[in-house]
């Protein structure tokens, strides 16, 4: 068996930067341990799968270790390889996920823009294992409907912070986005999500899904600048349309292969 893969820099506009994403076409779904299995072989935060049925795509997305319910720069990768190397029509993708329902990217120029359901947060106490994960203390602390989202003051404190991954691992939830207002862009994030079989993950569509509605309130403002602040950095655009996030990027094609199983 043959299968196409891509792989794709998403949210930036240069190859070796944004996050990486594996991407196979698939013509009918393959045993979840098949596509756990070349997940597992790609080794990238996230390798999507998508099957087309009807007029949308079906999609999957999984990490070395297991199937998550959302990723933003893996289907951003995936809108890429359709409008740009599978012959997609049009200005406009229909995705469909089981656990996250109807997601859309649309095309203007080279910028693609996903539209997403909105995650909104609920403020909570800071507990001493969220103080004991990291070497510099946040001031408020959040959870949202998978993520923790703790919010430090200055854009150097998340440029600079250190996770203890062992720690950050045992906390519950899916992983831990740390946030704060950015000196040159609205708001400046992070995201360590061990418990996924990734320490750090270079740019995550799917954090902006609750830092979009979080940072629209405290701001004040619908339409905002962001930057993901890890080695590779990540460049986004985010727009709050309530109960739906927009969140926009670029994407490179890095490299184009076939997958061969036997």
């Amino acid at each position: 068996m043959n299968i196409n893969i891509y792989q794709i820099d998403a949210f930036t506009s240069e190859v070796f930067g944004g996050n990486s994403a594996a991407v196979c076409p698939l013509k009918e779904w393959l045993g979840d341990n098949i596509l756990q299995d070349i997940a597992m072989e790609n080794n990238l935060s996230e390798t999507a799968f998508y099957v087309k049925e009807g007029n949308r795509y079906n999609i999957r997305w999984f990490t070395p270790t297991l199937e998550v319910d959302l990723c933003g720069h893996a289907t951003l990768a995936t809108a890429f390889v359709l409008f740009h190397l599978e012959n997609h029509e049009g200005n406009t993708i229909h995705f469909y996920s089981e656990h996250s329902g109807e997601l859309t990217v649309t095309k203007q120029g080279d910028l693609l823009t996903l539209n997403f359901p909105e995650d909104l947060t609920e403020e909570i106490e800071l507990s001493q294992d969220m103080l004991d994960a990291f070497d510099l203390n946040p001031v408020e602390a959040y959870k949202g409907k998978s993520d923790l989202l703790l919010v430090y003051e200055h854009e150097n404190d998340i440029k600079n912070l250190k996770p203890y991954f062992d720690k950050v691992g045992k906390l519950d939830c899916r992983g831990v986005i740390v946030s704060a207002r950015g000196d040159t862009v609205d708001f400046v994030s992070r995201f360590f999500t061990p418990q996924c079989g990734i320490n750090e993950d270079p740019v995550t569509g799917s954090a902006h899904t609750t830092l979009t509605p979080f940072w629209s309130k405290k701001l004040g403002k619908l339409e905002m600048t962001a930057i993901q602040l890890s080695d590779r950095r990540g460049y986004l655009k985010c727009k709050y349309v309530k109960p739906r996030v927009e969140i926009s990027g670029h994407g490179k094609l890095y490299m184009s292969g076939t997958i061969n199983i036997k």
